[in-house]
């Protein structure tokens, strides 16, 4: 199953989304500014009118280098985990950014992800030790 880019069109999409694929309820207005902003990127993988799978990541300017790009989030609706779909979107997304100009594709995860650390792995990503900070509740899950 290919994956497609968001466009600012696909909004509609974005907003049908049923609980379980992203940490929170689609917000509209936050929807649209994430599809109609140069900087930002969604890869999904779709049956019919429901996402199964995405990807998502944020072009990073510097003023002393190419551009690079941050993978923010991706994830799979658990009934169609373990099939692909993941790897798709993330491949997808890393074209894209590629295709953009992009010198250097990062992401960050939580050690006892074992899932997407195996996924990372298998696509070629370097595994480096890493420490984050966080400030007004960037790492809240809920």
């Amino acid at each position: 199953m290919p994956a497609r880019i968001l466009a600012p069109d696909d909004l509609a999409l974005l907003l049908g989304t049923a609980p379980g694929l992203f940490d929170r309820p689609v917000d509209p207005a936050q929807a649209k500014a994430f599809l109609t902003d140069p900087l930002h990127r969604m890869a999904v993988v779709t049956e019919g009118a429901e996402i199964l799978a995405f990807a998502s990541g944020t072009i990073l300017l510097h003023p002393d280098q190419p551009p690079s790009f941050f993978v923010n989030e991706v994830g799979t609706r658990e009934a169609h985990q373990r099939r692909g779909h993941a790897k798709v979107a993330l491949t997808a997304l890393m074209d894209e950014a590629r295709a953009m100009g992009c010198q250097g594709i990062w992401l960050g995860t939580e050690a006892e992800n074992t899932a997407a650390r195996a996924l990372y792995r298998r696509l070629g990503g370097e595994e480096v030790p890493f420490i984050g900070y966080g400030w007004d509740g960037a790492f809240d899950l809920d």
